[in-house]
């Protein structure tokens, strides 16, 4: 069972597989308490309904090869036996996490997106794919640098602009990455499209 709170086909908005059609699954549950965070109704997990972890799975395998599994914080709940069956039925599985609790589960791409009020275990930095730092000040630079001297050389580096400052960071952002070529940018492209 996991507190699902919600599951959705769309269009991937962010980081390396954006503009690909994938099937979301969001789980309820974070205690790392981002004050920008875009869902801050999945942080309390008994606000949403345990669901059967099959049930879960059947309605994915309707929609999409691809699932992306999302929170909150879905290393909150151990993944094991979520991804098993997802890969059962031949599913491709990626995760977005700050990678603040232990990697559970089998998963085709990890999105490590660290945040600073509660850091990722040092496990995980070797196995992301891609580093997504969400960018809201300036010292959000400095962080970045800090936690991608911690990925493995074949990990993508991604700056994102925080959605509310956006116009502010944006041309920072800009400026940043074509000092520092080896990061690239990454837009939320599913609110400009209006799609969830």
């Amino acid at each position: 069972m996991l507190p699902l709170m919600e599951a959705f086909y769309t269009i991937q908005g962010e980081g390396f597989h954006k503009g690909t059609a994938a099937y979301f699954i969001r789980l309820g549950g974070c205690d790392v308490g981002c004050h920008w965070c875009d869902v801050k109704e999945s942080w309390n997990a008994d606000l949403h309904p345990p669901t059967d972890t099959k049930t879960i799975v059947e309605n994915a395998a309707k929609y999409s090869d691809t699932i992306v599994v999302t929170g909150g914080e879905p290393l909150t709940w151990d993944m094991a036996e979520l991804t098993s069956l997802l890969k059962q039925k031949g599913m491709k599985t990626h995760i977005e996490t700050s990678g603040a609790y232990p990697l559970t589960g089998t998963w085709d791409w990890i999105c490590l997106s660290p945040k600073k009020l509660k850091k990722p275990t040092e496990a995980i930095y070797k196995k992301a794919d891609e580093l997504k730092i969400i960018v809201y000040n300036r010292d959000d630079f400095r962080f970045a640098e800090e936690q991608a001297a911690k990925v493995n050389d074949d990990c993508i580096l991604y700056l994102q602009p925080e959605w509310s400052k956006r116009d502010k960071v944006i041309p920072e952002i800009v400026e940043y990455v074509m000092g520092n070529p080896r990061w690239k940018v990454s837009l939320q492209t599913h609110k400009y499209l209006n799609i969830p």
